[in-house]
């Protein structure tokens, strides 16, 4: 028996019909590269082992990468033990399809984690808290816009499949659950930019809510900047789309440039 560790946020899915639904979603064929982000006790191992002749997992709890080195041969289930905020999934080539019932306390940050490796994914498809899920579709100007559905909705397409109750896990959470895919968009939808500038722009944007565009980016456009852009500096950030988040970034880096 495995007691669920809080510390990992575990809650682990024991709802058949949810899990099916999951699988029945991702759709797993023989010679795809499917890699599991934290398969706990296997719930959606097993049956993504019952379509798939091999499956990667990502798991950091060494009582489970343990439980599952005895439940599968390492020719059908290659474990990557370690901290999945931290793994290298370029290293498993292209095409990578992820997948999994992600731990609700590092959501955001392996969300950010798995942007980097964008080129590399065919999709994802995670079970999350429906309230990550609503910021990560969320449109601007409602109260769950803000940096996360900026930053992925800029480089991904994403598709809200089905709400999960708490009922369908043990220990249930406190909170409701849900499924999202994430299709990374075609080089040809992305405009290139200074990537670590267009986080910066939307950092700062965010960083006081409640505060107008003239004061949280004041700092790196000038009143004749927010003319320039058509961007009204008495707007908040949740009000701007993403197409306005990327004309700022363009608009610095260009003036970053010696004429």
């Amino acid at each position: 028996m495995h007691t669920p560790r809080k510390r990992f946020g575990q809650n682990f899915l024991i709802d058949d019909g949810i899990i099916h639904a999951i699988v029945n979603a991702i759709h797993p064929q023989a010679g795809e590269t499917v890699v599991e982000i934290g398969p706990g006790l296997g719930a959606l191992t097993k049956p993504l082992l019952e379509r798939l002749p091999h499956l990667h997992a990502v798991e950091l709890d060494r009582d489970i990468v343990a439980r599952l080195r005895k439940a599968w041969p390492a020719e059908r289930l290659t474990i990557h033990e370690g901290d999945a905020l931290k793994f290298d999934f370029g290293a498993l080539g292209h095409g990578l399809r992820i997948v999994g019932n992600l731990p609700y306390n590092i959501s955001t940050p392996l969300l950010f984690h798995l942007m980097v490796f964008a080129a590399q994914i065919r999709d994802m498809t995670f079970m999350l808290q429906k309230e990550v899920v609503e910021r990560m579709v969320a449109e601007p100007s409602t109260p769950d816009y803000g940096r996360l559905s900026i930053m992925l909705q800029r480089r991904f397409h994403l598709e809200w499949l089905l709400d999960v109750p708490p009922t369908a896990f043990n220990p249930p959470p406190r909170v409701d659950s849900a499924v999202v895919r994430l299709i990374p968009k075609a080089s040809a939808e992305i405009v290139p930019l200074d990537e670590t500038l267009f986080a910066r722009v939307v950092a700062a944007a965010f960083s006081q809510r409640r505060k107008t565009l003239k004061n949280t980016l004041g700092s790196l456009l000038k009143p004749e900047d927010f003319n320039a852009l058509g961007i009204d500096a008495g707007k908040r950030a949740e009000n701007l789309a993403v197409t306005d988040y990327v004309a700022i970034t363009e608009h610095l880096s260009n003036l970053s440039r010696p004429a």
